[in-house]
């Protein structure tokens, strides 16, 4: 399980694209939101990295 905490993710359009970033990695990873303490949990065999990077592109790098 990759978890990631996204400062920057703060509403529900957040979460939908922060979703939709992850999907693009591995169409098949299961992606839990959570808004309240900003993080996203990720299960899948895809590398952390790739996940890491494909957030940053879409505007929610995660912190360090």
């Amino acid at each position: 399980m990759i978890e990631m905490t996204l400062p920057d993710m703060s509403c529900g359009h957040c979460a939908s694209t922060v979703t939709q970033a992850c999907k693009r990695v591995d169409s098949a990873a299961k992606v839990e939101v959570d808004l309240d303490s900003r993080k996203v949990r990720i299960q899948s065999a895809e590398d952390r990295q790739d996940f890491a990077e494909a957030l940053t592109e879409a505007g929610y790098p995660p912190a360090p």
